[in-house]
This record gives C-alpha cells, structure tokens and sequence, in this order.
C-alpha cells in the first residue's frame, strides 16, 4: 500500500478517537450532573459532600455557616429562562435567594408562590431573589412555570446542572431538587436547605441575614 493510500486510513482513525474522546467528556458531565441530583424532587436531603463541612444543620432542615467560614459563592451566570441574561455576582452587597427548580417538580410546584410572595416583600430590603431552572430540556415548560405561579425574578437556564457543578464539595452546595441556598452580602454562602419551603420556613431562614447579612446575631431557639 502506497503512502497515499494509508493517509486517508489515519486521517479516519484520528477522527475517530477524537469523536470518542468527546463522547466520553460529554457522558462524564451528564454522569457527574446526574450524581448530584441523584435525590432531585426530594423532600429533602443530608448536608455533607466530604473534606471540612464548617456548617451545621439545625433540626428544621436548615443548614448554616458561620461568617468567616463561609464559601464563595461560583461563578453563576449566563441565559435565562425568558431569553434574557443574569449574573449573581452583579448582586454583590445585597442578600442574594438562590432557588434551584425545575417545572417537572411537585414540590418546586409547590413552593414556587411561597418564593414570589416573600420576594416582593423583601426586595426593598437588599435581597435578591435568582433561580436556577435545572433539568428542563427546553425553557418553554419553565416559562410556563413561571407564567403560571407568577415568578418575576430571573431564573438561569440550566438543563444539564453545569451551574450547580461549580459548587465546591463540602460546602453549602445543592444537592437535591428544589434547593434554595442564600448568599450573604459579600458573595458567601450562608445558609442552604434541601426541602421544599413554606412561606414561614423561608421567612426563617432569610431573616437573619436582613439587617446586617450576617447570621451570627440570631441565636438558635430566637
């Protein structure tokens, strides 16, 4: 067999291998997505993740970290569900209400009006409430979500869960469907649940954070 002969066989394996590489780059995400919302539309979900957790997990589900040692918030930014453009960091100094949802989810369902109710009561306060639509192969059903139970604050779209990768372990991190996660006035990740919120949980949990964005002046049973 000549040289140019053989070229055009090695030119098919090399594309070959690189389809393959992909393939496998692409089913590693989707794995690593799906392990982290392996308990999605769950009730609720265990605080963890590995390496040093520094926070604490109070009787009614929700878990806290003390200033100081709190995580940075990731980077979370890109499309929303409305076609339009978000970026939690642009909410810098204010309480920022991160509710991860997706429109397949009952109790996403039936939380979502408890969320919109306590947003406009709090948003002359400094919070800001952001979503992140997960695991919703189009936005269209999460437009119709928000339609339905009148959600007005943004909602990134996220159908394969890369936003939610970027949470370190260990940290206050999502790990089920709805999470709602709130991030302190300077970017940090205060407190996290892994249930669907009543209007009064939710209420609980912001409220520490209103006056100062720190927890450490609520003391647990006040």
């Amino acid at each position: 067999m000549s040289a140019a002969s053989r070229a055009p066989l090695r030119s098919t394996r090399s594309t070959r291998t690189a389809v393959r590489v992909r393939s496998r780059a692409a089913l590693a995400l989707g794995a690593a997505a799906a392990a982290l919302l392996v308990s999605a539309c769950s009730s609720g979900g265990t605080s963890g993740g590995g390496g040093q957790t520094g926070f604490i997990t109070g009787s009614d589900g929700i878990a806290t970290a003390k200033e100081g040692e709190r995580a940075d918030a990731p980077e979370l930014s890109g499309e929303t569900v409305d076609g339009g453009q978000a970026d939690v960091a642009d909410y810098k100094g204010k309480v920022v209400v991160l509710n991860v949802w997706g429109s397949w989810c009952p109790p996403c369902r039936a939380e979502a009006k408890n969320f919109e109710k306590v947003y406009q009561d709090v948003k002359d306060q400094g919070v800001q409430f952001v979503g992140i639509n997960t695991r919703d192969t189009s936005p269209g059903p999460a437009r119709a979500f928000e339609k339905d139970y009148g959600v007005t604050y943004p909602s990134l779209y996220d159908p394969s869960g890369k936003l939610l990768l970027r949470f370190e372990k260990g940290t206050l991190n999502p790990q089920a469907v709805p999470s709602t996660l709130v991030i302190d006035r300077e970017g940090k990740v205060a407190a996290r649940t892994l249930q669907a919120l009543s209007e009064e949980k939710l209420r609980k949990m912001l409220a520490p954070y209103l006056a100062d964005g720190s927890a450490d002046s609520a003391k647990p049973g006040k």
